[in-house]
C-alpha cells in the first residue's frame, strides 16, 4: 500500500516507503495515467500526451516534496546530495 498517492486529473503518482537491508528508509515512486476504455473498463498507461505534461510535472513535484520533507535530517544532506527545505 502506498504511503501517499497524488493525483491531478488522470495522472497519478504513488509514493512507496521501503527499507534497505541495513534498515535505512527510502522512497520509490510509480507513475501512471488512468483512463477508461470504450467498454468502461479502467486501464493505466505510462504514455502521456502533450497536454498531460503539466499535470505530470505537478504530481511529480508534489511527490518529490513529500519524500524530501519526510527524509531524516541527520547527516542525509552530505551523503545524498539533497537540499534541505524548511517551512515556516
Amino acid at each position: 500500500m502506498p504511503v501517499k498517492r497524488i493525483q491531478a486529473g488522470q495522472i497519478q503518482v504513488s509514493v512507496w516507503e521501503n527499507q534497505s537491508k541495513d534498515g535505512k528508509k527510502f522512497y520509490s515512486f510509480t507513475f501512471q495515467k488512468r483512463y477508461t476504455t470504450e467498454e468502461g473498463k479502467w486501464e493505466s498507461t505510462n504514455t502521456l500526451m502533450l497536454n498531460d505534461l503539466p499535470k505530470a510535472n505537478l504530481v511529480l513535484q508534489k511527490a518529490y516534496e513529500f519524500a524530501l520533507l519526510k527524509e531524516p535530517k541527520t547527516g542525509e544532506k552530505e551523503q545524498s546530495g539533497k537540499e534541505e527545505v524548511s517551512e515556516e
